[in-house]
């Protein structure tokens, strides 16, 4: 499972990019979505604006308990083991009766690489450490 943070907020931002994130449910600044590793094609197109990943199951169990919420803004009150369970059976957030996408605060400590490149000098792209970054926005 391939999870997905946009890391720039809207200045700047070309229409065909900002469609693409708007589909996606990237709609604003540190906004988080989970997606199969078939649909990772639609994240190279705007990988210059989101930073992504392979997600563990730690981290995934940590994100739904902390940030999952149900429609309405209401907590989720199941385990995050179970959810995180049926995820993993490939059923979407959708069919589960949760939000489809995350929010998240700025990350503590800030980030340790810059914010405008891609992945070996920056955050941005393809990120091999998108774990550790998305626990310290938790």
């Amino acid at each position: 499972m391939i999870v997905a943070i946009r890391m720039a907020g809207r200045i700047g931002l070309p229409p065909q990019e900002e469609k693409i994130l708007y589909a996606i449910r990237l709609r604003k600044k540190y906004a988080c979505i989970l997606l199969n590793d078939k649909e990772k094609q639609i994240l190279e197109k705007v990988k210059n604006r989101i930073s992504f990943g392979e997600i563990d199951k730690e981290t995934l169990r940590l994100l739904i308990a902390q940030r999952g919420r149900r429609p309405g803004n209401k907590p989720i009150k199941e385990s995050s083991d179970l959810i995180a369970k049926k995820l993993e059976e490939e059923n979407k957030l959708n069919e589960l009766g949760i939000k489809p996408f995350f929010s998240l605060n700025p990350p503590r400590g800030g980030f340790r690489r810059s914010t405008k490149s891609l992945y070996p000098r920056g955050i941005l792209g393809e990120n091999k450490n998108i774990n550790e970054i998305l626990r310290r926005m938790l």
